[in-house]
């Protein structure tokens, strides 16, 4: 996973808008009720960018863009709906579940590691947990 953050930033920068900066990147499997898929996530100063991908890290299908506005309700590992809690529930254990409702309808359920503690090389290292820690402080900070 040498290459981890090359790979997730390609599928991500190309969904930034002019000016909007891209704070941290992560990749997550995303669960449905028939398939499951790796999505890499992308915390940017105004949005959530989750791009589905294949297994060469490609992006694959429509992008989900997420304004803060644009969140329904929230759960961490059966944390509240609230922003702050939210954030401390992603900092909290070795893997995380969040699920998302948008204000439009679409469930997102993404779970990922956080990429640390003795296997945090093999759930995506420093790149992944930076990414997780951008995660967190954006839900924090109420975006």
């Amino acid at each position: 996973m040498a290459d981890l953050d090359s790979k997730l930033r390609a599928a991500i920068e190309p969904l930034l808008e002019p000016g909007e900066q891209l704070r941290g990147v992560c990749v997550a499997t995303q669960a449905s009720m028939f398939k499951g898929r790796q999505v890499a996530i992308g915390v940017s100063d105004r949005r959530l960018l989750v791009q589905g991908m294949n297994r060469r890290f490609e992006p694959d299908g429509e992008p989900v863009l997420l304004a803060p506005e644009g969140i329904a309700d929230v759960a961490v590992d059966g944390a509240g709906g609230g922003w702050l809690e939210v954030g401390a529930a992603i900092m909290d254990g070795a893997a995380v579940t969040m699920k998302l409702r948008t204000v439009a309808g679409e469930k997102l359920k993404l779970t990922m590691m956080r990429g640390s503690g003795p296997l945090g090389g093999l759930g995506g290292g420093e790149v992944q947990r930076q990414g997780v820690e951008a995660l967190a402080a954006w839900f924090r900070a109420g975006a």
